[in-house]
């Protein structure tokens, strides 16, 4: 039996989904993705005012996670307990990775993912005047805690954990 869209209603229009029954849960998720460049991400200068773009990647990702209902049509408001982002360069480009705390009736995996997304944006305007091919990929929630489905990790293929470190 394929599960039913939840953001449409009974004559399929779009609506945001009701969670007013639902208890308030500690819940969270982390989500990751990957900017490719050629260019060393610590290697770029600091933009106005002294800013270094990793900082300002970091920023930019808590700010967007802030700013996830206004950015996502039908996506609820969260009051949000704690979001972090950390960014690192390896010899496969930069991780990004994010992680959102809330106490609510939904989940915050798009707040998780919408932190990567424009952490890595943040990121691409800092590299993009020195590799045009810079870009970001594999942006996935790797894993969620919390609510009526409970706790869910993705599966990582072992040359990929290799990789990670996991």
């Amino acid at each position: 039996m394929e599960t039913p869209f939840t953001h449409l209603d009974d004559e399929g229009r779009l609506r945001m989904v009701d969670v007013s029954d639902k208890e308030p849960t500690r819940r969270s998720a982390q989500a990751s993705c990957v900017v490719r460049s050629r260019v060393d991400v610590n290697s770029l200068p600091a933009g106005p005012g002294g800013l270094d773009p990793v900082f300002a990647a970091r920023l930019a990702g808590i700010q967007a996670a802030k700013r996830t209902s206004q950015l996502i049509p039908l996506c609820h408001p969260i009051n949000l307990n704690d979001v972090q982002v950390e960014v690192t360069s390896d010899s496969d480009g930069v991780l990004v990775r994010s992680s959102v705390v809330t106490v609510h009736r939904t989940g915050v995996e798009m707040e998780a993912l919408t932190a990567c997304a424009f952490a890595a944006l943040s990121l691409l305007n800092a590299l993009t005047a020195h590799d045009a091919q810079a870009r970001f990929e594999d942006l996935v929630i790797e894993r969620k805690s919390g609510g009526k489905s409970g706790d869910w990790g993705r599966q990582v293929a072992p040359e990929a954990a290799a990789r990670e470190g996991t």
